[in-house]
């Protein structure tokens, strides 16, 4: 007789708690990584000084994985008109944690947390330097269009995807 294991990983979006914080100090990201995105540490002290910014933690299994933020108002001017639409900014996986697939389930989940936590937004935007191919790939497998819109980062051109709600 053969005995398998069956895991069940589970992956949810929440937002933040300050009980997740002393998991979060230990975030990891490559140096490579490090050029294109933020981490949670740096990112919740923008969302501290700017009520728009709404920290957002990727679980796996109940524990931190992940972080991102939405952002509001303001932070979505420079890459769209749309008054309804949400930014993503300072999204990442903690290094030691990726290739489980858990980005590419966590951008699928995006779509309904959004709808039920800003039922105002009909539309998910970001910007993504056009070095950063890993994480394109994975926005678009995610279900975000590129519809040609660019802008200048700190790190050189920037495409700003769009998802629909």
């Amino acid at each position: 007789m053969f005995m398998t294991t069956v895991r069940k990983e589970i992956i949810t979006l929440e937002l933040y708690k300050p009980e997740y914080s002393e998991k979060l100090e230990y975030y990891h990201l490559s140096k490579e990584q490090k050029k294109y995105t933020a981490l949670p540490s740096e990112a919740l002290l923008a969302c501290e000084r700017d009520k728009e910014r709404y920290p957002v933690v990727i679980l796996y299994n109940q524990t931190p994985a992940g972080f991102f933020v939405l952002h509001e108002g303001k932070g979505v001017e420079p890459y769209s008109e749309n008054t309804h639409a949400v930014l993503l900014r300072a999204y990442s996986i903690h290094e030691h944690l990726q290739g489980r697939g858990i980005a590419k389930t966590s951008i699928k989940l995006l779509p309904l947390f959004v709808k039920e936590n800003f039922p105002d937004k009909n539309e998910i935007i970001l910007a993504v330097n056009h070095l950063n191919k890993a994480a394109q790939h994975v926005y678009q497998t995610g279900g975000f269009k590129d519809h040609g819109v660019r802008s200048m980062g700190m790190n050189g051109e920037q495409f700003i995807f769009q998802m629909k709600l």
